[in-house]
Protein backbone atom coordinates (compact mmCIF):
# COMPACT_ATOMS: atom_id res chain seq x y z
CA UNK A 1 0.00 0.00 0.00
CA UNK A 2 1.69 3.40 -0.88
CA UNK A 3 0.61 6.07 1.61
CA UNK A 4 1.78 10.01 1.92
CA UNK A 5 1.34 12.00 4.90
CA UNK A 6 1.21 16.00 4.09
CA UNK A 7 3.11 18.40 6.50
CA UNK A 8 5.14 14.94 6.81
CA UNK A 9 7.92 16.11 7.95
CA UNK A 10 6.02 18.54 11.06
CA UNK A 11 4.92 17.73 14.46
CA UNK A 12 3.03 15.11 14.16
CA UNK A 13 3.72 14.18 10.74
CA UNK A 14 6.97 13.05 11.32
CA UNK A 15 5.77 10.21 13.72
CA UNK A 16 2.71 9.55 11.44
CA UNK A 17 4.84 8.97 8.28
CA UNK A 18 7.53 7.06 9.70
CA UNK A 19 5.12 5.15 11.49
CA UNK A 20 3.82 4.01 7.96
CA UNK A 21 7.02 3.94 6.08
CA UNK A 22 5.27 6.40 3.62
CA UNK A 23 6.36 9.21 1.22
CA UNK A 24 6.19 13.09 2.54
CA UNK A 25 4.97 16.24 0.75
CA UNK A 26 5.93 19.36 2.65
CA UNK A 27 7.43 22.69 2.29
CA UNK A 28 10.20 21.47 4.29
CA UNK A 29 10.51 18.51 1.54
CA UNK A 30 10.38 21.22 -0.95
CA UNK A 31 6.99 20.85 -2.11
CA UNK A 32 3.84 22.62 -1.30
CA UNK A 33 -0.40 22.20 -1.57
CA UNK A 34 -0.94 25.02 -2.88
CA UNK A 35 0.68 24.26 -5.85
CA UNK A 36 -0.96 22.23 -8.29
CA UNK A 37 1.67 20.22 -9.49
CA UNK A 38 2.94 19.38 -6.30
CA UNK A 39 -0.72 18.58 -5.24
CA UNK A 40 -1.36 16.27 -8.11
CA UNK A 41 1.18 13.62 -6.17
CA UNK A 42 -1.42 13.01 -4.19
CA UNK A 43 -3.46 10.78 -6.74
CA UNK A 44 -0.58 7.94 -7.42
CA UNK A 45 -1.15 7.05 -3.61
CA UNK A 46 -3.23 4.53 -2.60
CA UNK A 47 -4.00 6.76 1.06
CA UNK A 48 -3.33 10.13 1.66
CA UNK A 49 -2.97 11.53 5.33
CA UNK A 50 -3.95 15.20 5.24
CA UNK A 51 -1.60 17.12 8.07
CA UNK A 52 -0.31 19.87 6.37
CA UNK A 53 -2.36 23.21 7.60
CA UNK A 54 -1.44 26.63 8.64
CA UNK A 55 -1.82 26.88 12.28
CA UNK A 56 -2.20 30.57 12.83
CA UNK A 57 -4.93 31.33 15.14
CA UNK A 58 -4.55 35.18 15.02
CA UNK A 59 -6.38 37.40 12.65
CA UNK A 60 -2.98 38.95 11.22
CA UNK A 61 -2.91 35.25 8.88
CA UNK A 62 -6.52 34.59 8.41
CA UNK A 63 -6.15 35.22 4.02
CA UNK A 64 -2.94 32.22 4.27
CA UNK A 65 -4.85 30.10 6.82
CA UNK A 66 -8.19 30.45 4.36
CA UNK A 67 -5.59 29.31 1.80
CA UNK A 68 -3.67 26.86 3.01
CA UNK A 69 -6.05 24.97 5.53
CA UNK A 70 -9.18 25.13 2.59
CA UNK A 71 -7.71 25.44 -1.18
CA UNK A 72 -4.57 23.44 -0.30
CA UNK A 73 -7.26 20.51 0.83
CA UNK A 74 -9.36 21.16 -2.06
CA UNK A 75 -6.03 20.73 -4.54
CA UNK A 76 -5.54 17.31 -2.75
CA UNK A 77 -8.90 15.87 -2.83
CA UNK A 78 -9.35 16.35 -6.56
CA UNK A 79 -6.42 15.07 -7.46
CA UNK A 80 -7.72 11.56 -5.29
CA UNK A 81 -8.40 8.42 -7.74
CA UNK A 82 -11.54 6.51 -7.45
CA UNK A 83 -10.59 3.62 -4.88
CA UNK A 84 -7.92 5.36 -2.70
CA UNK A 85 -8.74 6.68 0.91
CA UNK A 86 -8.31 10.23 2.44
CA UNK A 87 -7.82 10.85 5.67
CA UNK A 88 -8.31 14.47 7.41
CA UNK A 89 -6.77 16.15 10.44
CA UNK A 90 -9.18 18.29 11.37
CA UNK A 91 -9.75 19.73 15.21
CA UNK A 92 -12.23 19.13 18.09
CA UNK A 93 -11.87 23.16 18.09
CA UNK A 94 -14.32 23.84 15.58
CA UNK A 95 -17.21 22.79 18.32
CA UNK A 96 -15.83 25.98 20.47
CA UNK A 97 -17.99 26.49 23.43
CA UNK A 98 -20.56 24.48 22.46
CA UNK A 99 -18.58 21.60 23.52
CA UNK A 100 -18.37 22.72 26.97
CA UNK A 101 -22.41 21.56 26.98
CA UNK A 102 -21.34 17.53 27.24
CA UNK A 103 -19.39 15.23 29.62
CA UNK A 104 -17.43 13.53 26.64
CA UNK A 105 -18.47 15.53 23.30
CA UNK A 106 -20.51 13.13 20.34
CA UNK A 107 -19.59 13.79 16.70
CA UNK A 108 -23.49 14.89 17.01
CA UNK A 109 -22.35 18.26 18.52
CA UNK A 110 -23.14 21.44 16.85
CA UNK A 111 -21.05 23.55 15.00
CA UNK A 112 -22.24 27.09 15.24
CA UNK A 113 -20.03 30.21 14.61
CA UNK A 114 -18.86 31.51 17.91
CA UNK A 115 -15.95 33.13 17.18
CA UNK A 116 -13.67 30.81 15.97
CA UNK A 117 -10.67 31.92 14.44
CA UNK A 118 -9.72 31.10 10.71
CA UNK A 119 -7.97 28.55 11.77
CA UNK A 120 -10.87 26.36 13.47
CA UNK A 121 -13.60 27.77 10.76
CA UNK A 122 -11.30 26.52 8.06
CA UNK A 123 -10.87 23.33 9.35
CA UNK A 124 -14.77 22.72 9.44
CA UNK A 125 -15.02 24.27 5.47
CA UNK A 126 -12.25 21.84 4.35
CA UNK A 127 -14.39 18.73 6.32
CA UNK A 128 -16.98 19.60 3.79
CA UNK A 129 -14.65 19.64 0.86
CA UNK A 130 -13.29 15.83 2.14
CA UNK A 131 -17.06 14.68 2.31
CA UNK A 132 -18.13 16.47 -1.26
CA UNK A 133 -15.14 14.91 -3.50
CA UNK A 134 -15.01 11.50 -1.42
CA UNK A 135 -18.64 10.48 -2.34
CA UNK A 136 -18.54 12.31 -5.58
CA UNK A 137 -15.15 10.93 -7.03
CA UNK A 138 -16.24 7.50 -4.96
CA UNK A 139 -12.79 7.44 -2.92
CA UNK A 140 -13.12 6.88 0.81
CA UNK A 141 -12.91 9.42 3.72
CA UNK A 142 -12.00 9.94 7.23
CA UNK A 143 -12.22 12.52 9.28
CA UNK A 144 -10.54 13.35 12.45
CA UNK A 145 -11.40 16.00 14.53
CA UNK A 146 -8.33 16.17 17.30
CA UNK A 147 -8.27 16.78 21.05
CA UNK A 148 -4.76 18.23 22.09
CA UNK A 149 -2.69 15.71 20.01
CA UNK A 150 0.89 15.35 21.32
CA UNK A 151 4.32 13.87 20.30
CA UNK A 152 7.99 13.29 21.23
CA UNK A 153 10.54 16.07 19.76
CA UNK A 154 12.17 15.57 16.66
CA UNK A 155 14.66 18.21 15.11
CA UNK A 156 13.20 21.46 13.53
CA UNK A 157 9.60 20.96 15.34
CA UNK A 158 8.25 22.46 18.54
CA UNK A 159 6.11 21.28 20.87
CA UNK A 160 2.89 22.17 22.12
CA UNK A 161 1.74 22.61 25.79
CA UNK A 162 2.05 18.97 26.54
CA UNK A 163 5.63 18.43 25.47
CA UNK A 164 6.85 21.78 27.14
CA UNK A 165 5.57 20.83 30.09
CA UNK A 166 7.23 17.79 29.82
CA UNK A 167 10.17 19.40 29.15
CA UNK A 168 9.62 21.65 32.02
CA UNK A 169 9.28 18.38 34.19
CA UNK A 170 12.07 17.19 32.92
CA UNK A 171 14.90 20.28 34.01
CA UNK A 172 13.52 20.08 37.55
CA UNK A 173 11.57 23.48 37.19
CA UNK A 174 8.48 24.39 38.04
CA UNK A 175 5.04 24.38 36.25
CA UNK A 176 2.73 27.23 35.92
CA UNK A 177 -0.36 25.98 35.55
CA UNK A 178 -3.18 28.29 33.56
CA UNK A 179 -6.30 29.20 35.57
CA UNK A 180 -4.89 27.56 38.61
CA UNK A 181 -4.76 24.09 37.24
CA UNK A 182 -8.56 24.58 36.79
CA UNK A 183 -8.63 24.22 32.80
CA UNK A 184 -9.10 20.14 31.62
CA UNK A 185 -7.63 19.16 28.02
CA UNK A 186 -8.14 15.81 26.96
CA UNK A 187 -4.91 14.59 25.16
CA UNK A 188 -3.87 11.61 22.55
CA UNK A 189 -0.37 10.72 21.86
CA UNK A 190 0.46 10.38 18.08
CA UNK A 191 0.90 6.82 18.21
CA UNK A 192 -2.60 6.05 18.86
CA UNK A 193 -3.66 8.69 16.01
CA UNK A 194 -1.37 6.56 14.20
CA UNK A 195 -3.46 3.66 14.95
CA UNK A 196 -6.94 4.94 14.43
CA UNK A 197 -5.79 5.49 10.89
CA UNK A 198 -4.61 2.16 10.65
CA UNK A 199 -8.43 0.61 12.42
CA UNK A 200 -10.02 3.03 9.79
CA UNK A 201 -8.11 1.66 6.82
CA UNK A 202 -9.04 -2.02 8.18
CA UNK A 203 -12.10 -1.63 8.50
CA UNK A 204 -14.72 -1.19 5.58
CA UNK A 205 -16.21 2.06 6.33
CA UNK A 206 -16.33 4.04 3.65
CA UNK A 207 -16.92 7.56 5.34
CA UNK A 208 -16.05 7.83 8.57
CA UNK A 209 -16.24 11.02 11.06
CA UNK A 210 -14.77 10.42 14.62
CA UNK A 211 -14.08 12.64 17.51
CA UNK A 212 -10.04 11.51 18.14
CA UNK A 213 -8.54 11.86 21.98
CA UNK A 214 -7.86 10.18 25.41
CA UNK A 215 -11.41 9.94 26.42
CA UNK A 216 -12.73 9.09 29.73
CA UNK A 217 -10.29 6.88 31.57
CA UNK A 218 -12.10 2.89 31.91
CA UNK A 219 -11.20 0.96 34.53
CA UNK A 220 -10.51 -2.73 34.86
CA UNK A 221 -8.69 -5.53 36.91
CA UNK A 222 -5.20 -5.99 36.72
CA UNK A 223 -4.26 -9.51 35.65
CA UNK A 224 -1.14 -9.79 37.60
CA UNK A 225 -2.06 -8.62 40.74
CA UNK A 226 -6.10 -8.66 41.11
CA UNK A 227 -6.43 -4.80 41.70
CA UNK A 228 -8.40 -2.11 39.98
CA UNK A 229 -6.50 0.00 37.66
CA UNK A 230 -7.01 2.57 35.06
CA UNK A 231 -6.30 1.30 31.60
CA UNK A 232 -7.80 1.89 28.17
CA UNK A 233 -9.00 5.11 26.67
CA UNK A 234 -11.66 5.48 23.94
CA UNK A 235 -12.88 8.10 21.42
CA UNK A 236 -16.10 10.02 22.12
CA UNK A 237 -18.53 8.36 19.98
CA UNK A 238 -16.87 4.86 20.14
CA UNK A 239 -19.19 1.56 21.21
Amino acid sequence: MKILVTGGSGYLGTHIRSHFKADDLSLRNGQDILNVEHARAAGAYDVVIHLAASLDRSGVGSENTLNVNVDGTRKLLKAMRKGSTFIFMSTKDIYASVADQYPEVPETCPVDYLGQTAYEWSKYIAEQYVELYANTNEFRSCIFRLSTPYAPPTEGNSPNFVGAIAETMNLGEPIALPGEGSPVRDIIHVDDISAACEAFLDSAVRHGKYNLGGGKKERGLDERTGREDGRGFRAAGDS
